[in-house]
């Protein structure tokens, strides 16, 4: 953000400053009546409060995106069946679940066992995540940044959050009347507090408690891989850790890229991953004071046999996994995206979650590993339509529920 002001906006100002303002009336005079606060609406809690209609008769599925998305669908049955929700209750799921086990026709499954639905407007926005490699010691150099195991003190607690009062001169809330939220932190003097945040990490607070899984060499690729959630360490000996998500500090993620964009740090075409990497290499400084301004950080474990890891315990497939909100997504089902970037267009499963994948219709596509994913996910941010598949009579059954389901919606 350029902090410059121009010679005509001076001169303005300081005119304005020489005309002799108005004075007010002596005596005494009403204070003036509070400004209201609007009252915040509340976040939507499920895909039916935002509304279900039915989507197309036919998707454009290929026979090896019906492949990957079958073979990843088989892993997470064990997941939806145990469902309890309106949105998907075992029920549904059971039949096409024990269909899987033995179906040869991947996309012929598809095409006969499922409905399409949209969630909401079904106007879908879209990135990608990738499992990174990254340079790493066994032990600290100079400039070196811990990667740290999940600390024992981080706790987890359900606190009162209260709603903005409308009146900002009314009385404060009774936290005893405020709906509760899973809180992390940790225990200071008998008191829940906020957890450490980046800042406060990356300085050393950590520091000497053995938690260190190995040093990045570059302190920018390890932020990056936190986006991520999972990665590769590799030593110099040409040995791989494979890392997973342990645990993550509390705080809100933050992504740094709209923050560089908005303050014109970025030029035109500068916005990949790529993009902002160089960006934060070529000012060290800045970079780490923008970097802290994501106070979330995450933690890692080990991992060992197929991976990464992702949301419901499963390795995550390349070119068949999404994140994403498990609110309005069921995590295990299909998601079909009709998108304005063919790399992501198609036929996936929803098996991950991400701090940064919030609402409808908001899905993060997993590309693998290696140069050609960075490169996919680095550059991907794509829109179009989403359509939720779910097991055929599951809307039927919602309208005899009467759930907010719809007939079949307009075409744009």
């Amino acid at each position: 953000m350029s902090f410059r002001r121009s010679a005509a906006i001076a001169a303005l100002l300081f005119a304005a400053a020489c005309v002799p303002k108005p004075q007010p009336p002596l005596g005494p005079r009403p204070l003036p009546a509070p400004t209201p606060v609007p009252t915040p609406t509340p976040p939507p809690a499920n895909a039916l409060s935002v509304g279900v209609t039915r989507g197309p008769a036919s998707l454009a599925i290929s026979d090896e995106q019906a492949a990957r998305a079958l073979t990843a669908f088989r892993l997470s049955c064990p997941s939806l069946l145990r469902r309890s929700d309106p949105s998907g209750i075992a029920a549904d799921w059971s039949p096409v679940c024990e269909r899987a086990r033995t179906e040869t026709d991947a996309r012929a499954f598809f095409a006969t066992g499922f409905e399409a639905a949209q969630v909401g407007e079904g106007a879908a926005t879209v990135t990608g995540y990738y499992e990174p490699e990254i340079a790493a010691s066994h032990e600290p150099q100079p400039g070196y940044a811990p990667v740290y195991r999940m600390p024992d003190d981080v706790v987890e607690q359900q606190m009162p959050v209260c709603p903005p009062q409308a009146d900002p001169l009314a009385p404060p809330a009774d936290p005893a009347t405020c709906p509760l939220k899973k809180q992390r932190g940790r225990i200071v003097d008998g008191q829940f507090q906020p957890y450490l945040d980046r800042t406060e990490i990356e300085e050393g607070a950590l520091a000497g408690r053995g938690l260190e899984l190995a040093w990045a060499v570059d302190p920018v690729a390890l932020f990056f891989l936190q986006i991520q959630g999972s990665g590769r360490l590799r030593f110099p000996d040409g040995s791989v850790m494979r890392i997973g998500y342990a645990g993550q500090n509390g705080y809100d993620y933050t992504g740094i890229g709209a923050l560089m964009k908005q303050r014109g740090l970025l030029a035109p075409g500068q916005t990949s991953m790529q993009g902002i990497v160089a960006w934060l290499h070529e000012h060290p400084e800045e970079g780490k004071a923008i970097m802290r301004e994501n106070r979330s950080y995450v933690f890692f474990r080990e991992i060992t046999g197929p991976g990464p890891i992702g949301a419901m315990g499963l390795p995550v497939a390349p070119r068949g996994t999404v994140a994403a909100d498990p609110r309005f997504t069921p995590l295990g089902a299909p998601v079909f995206l009709d998108l304005d970037n063919s790399d992501a267009k198609g036929l996936w499963v929803a098996q991950d979650t991400g701090g940064a994948i919030k609402g409808p219709n908001r899905f993060d596509t997993f590309w693998g590993a290696g140069d050609e994913a960075a490169r996919i996910a680095g550059g991907m941010f794509a829109r179009g339509r989403a359509w939720l598949l779910l097991p055929l009579g599951t809307i039927d059954r919602l309208l005899a529920q009467g759930g907010p389901v719809a007939g079949a919606p307009a075409r744009r």
